[in-house]
């Protein structure tokens, strides 16, 4: 078996509600130039990005992106909800939450 080689690098992830945009590749390119000057090493790979839109539109997707050099995807999402069960014992309930919140601002007040 081959080692593991230990893979670097950023992604930009973009969540959009509704269907895909023309502009939305046109805005992920400049994400991803601004995250590759900025915060990108010498040893990273290119930063890669990620679109996820309700309906991806796929013709559309794909004129969009044609010539543009970075790697760029588009994704669907779906919404839903029912939680599945196996999330529901590992999150806190509604009321942990607002008794959480309400201690923090009491606190943030004292202060």
């Amino acid at each position: 078996m081959a080692p593991l080689r230990h893979i670097t690098g950023k992604t930009t992830e973009d969540l959009k509600v509704g269907a895909f945009k023309p502009d939305f590749a046109g805005k992920m390119n400049f994400y991803l130039n601004v995250v590759d000057d900025v915060l990108r090493c010498e040893r990273d790979n290119p930063s890669i990005g990620l679109i996820l839109c309700q309906d991806k539109k796929k013709v559309l997707a794909e004129y969009a992106l044609r010539g543009m050099d970075k790697p760029i995807g588009v994704s669907e999402y779906e919404l839903t909800r029912a939680l599945p069960e196996a999330l529901k014992s590992s999150l806190p309930t509604i009321e942990d939450l607002e008794t959480e919140l309400s201690q923090s601002e009491e606190q943030t007040d004292e202060r």
